[in-house]
């Protein structure tokens, strides 16, 4: 279990305190809207009413002993700026900060934050990628140029075998899993001779270049 430190309740906020108080984790929350808190204080280990860009106030409520923290205050920047510098002097390692524009996320990379999310943009990217590739079924990014999706099998690949296509040799990709959609099995790691079939789906990693493509085949 670690512990998480979460400053900003908004939606985004809110969600990922929640979600990782799910996954098991010490989540300690805090807002400067006391009624915000109180909402939250039955799914999170701790939530508590107070200033995120107050070194003391993220001692007191355990922040030097935390694993990693999320910034999320909306479109107030100095109040996200000021929170992360805290963070960083109480040493806490690995600080996440929501963003909402490309100045504000460099600002927050030169300060050094762990990564930068822009929700917004993160989503209408993910979104066209997934509605210009007609091959692509799903999409998820996980770094900044690395990728996992899940896209049909092109016609030029049935019959084929895993072995046989090279796809790491040609296109710098790894299949992940063979989804087949007729059994709805899902085969992690599969067997590279398997011979590929029009009913099964592919789930591979790669870049974005890469996955590109191959998402260009037919």
């Amino acid at each position: 279990m670690k512990r998480f430190i979460v400053v900003g309740m908004g939606n985004f906020g809110s969600t990922v305190a929640i979600r990782l108080a799910e996954g098991g984790h010490d989540v300690i929350a805090l807002d400067r809207e006391g009624e915000v808190v109180d909402r939250l204080g039955p799914h999170v280990a701790r939530a508590v009413a107070g200033d995120g860009t107050d070194i003391e106030t993220l001692r007191r409520i355990g922040a030097a002993d935390a694993d990693g923290a999320v910034v999320s205050t909306g479109d107030d920047i100095t109040a996200s700026i000021l929170t992360t510098m805290a963070l960083h002097d109480l040493k806490v390692r690995d600080v996440y900060a929501k963003v909402v524009s490309e100045e504000h996320a460099r600002v927050m990379k030169r300060i050094g934050v762990t990564e930068t999310i822009f929700p917004e943009r993160d989503t209408a990217r993910e979104l066209a990628t997934r509605l210009g590739a007609s091959a692509l079924l799903k999409y998820v990014k996980l770094g900044a140029d690395f990728n996992i999706q899940e896209m049909g099998v092109p016609i030029a690949w049935f019959g084929q075998s895993i072995r046989e296509l090279q796809l790491r040799q040609q296109f710098d990709v790894t299949v992940v899993a063979v989804h087949d959609h007729l059994t709805n099995r899902i085969s992690p790691s599969p067997d590279p001779d398997y011979q590929l079939r029009d009913s099964d789906s592919l789930l591979l990693a790669g870049s974005d270049a890469a996955l590109e493509k191959v998402t260009r085949l037919k």
